[in-house]
């Protein structure tokens, strides 16, 4: 398939796509039959593996964690455990924003109490 269907079956733009393919986390295979163009041909790895990307940078990982994910996911080089140290690990940094976002919030909300204080 082409980048246009690409982007319509995984929802991701063809501009992220190409950001994407830049970075090295897809390739795309030209068709060694048709020497007048440049279009590239995804395949559906390709759409596998935009999903996992876009589910990734959904969840917080950053372009660079996905780069090892996705090259170590792909090629067979993480076991089942290790996925899931990856994905605990995730978690873990995930709770700890959320952690700190509470802290955050209950600073706020304390200052908002000080303002009203202050105004009455």
């Amino acid at each position: 398939m082409l980048i246009n269907e690409l982007s319509k079956r995984t929802g991701i733009t063809v501009h992220t796509i190409r950001f994407y393919e830049k970075s090295g986390l897809i390739k795309g295979k030209r068709n060694e039959n048709v020497k007048s163009n440049n279009y590239f041909h995804y395949d559906e790895e390709t759409v596998e593996k935009l999903e996992l990307i876009r589910d990734a940078k959904s969840i917080g990982f950053t372009i660079s964690e996905i780069a090892q994910l996705v090259d170590a996911w792909y090629n067979n080089k993480m076991t089942i455990s290790e996925k899931l140290a990856v994905l605990d690990e995730k978690l873990l940094s995930i709770n700890e924003k959320i952690k700190q976002l509470k802290e955050m919030k209950e600073i706020i909300s304390q200052f908002k109490k000080d303002v009203i204080k202050d105004d009455c």
